[in-house]
């Protein structure tokens, strides 16, 4: 193995799945503006998602649309002209 490609900044990050607001702590050297409190009553930076795996439909078996800023309505307005030829 190749000596030092690992990044050392680990630290304990939240990550929150904004779909269904659940949420889990772990290690990461993902860089965040933002912070949260935790159970503990401590702070850490806060990671947004838009899927995760409870609300993912391979785990949950169920079929849901995800939106997030209007991205389906977006794509459809963009290339509404090429469906109409």
């Amino acid at each position: 193995m190749k000596k030092d490609i690992h990044p050392k900044n680990y630290r304990l990050v939240i990550f929150k799945d904004m779909s269904n607001d659940y949420s889990f702590l772990t290690k990461s050297t993902a860089s965040s503006k933002e912070t949260a409190e935790w159970e503990d009553g401590k702070e850490y930076p806060l990671i947004k998602l838009d899927i995760s795996h409870t609300s993912h439909p391979f785990y949950t078996g169920k079929q849901q649309l995800v939106d997030t800023a209007g991205r389906i309505d977006k794509f459809k307005s963009k290339y509404q002209k090429h469906l109409k030829k």
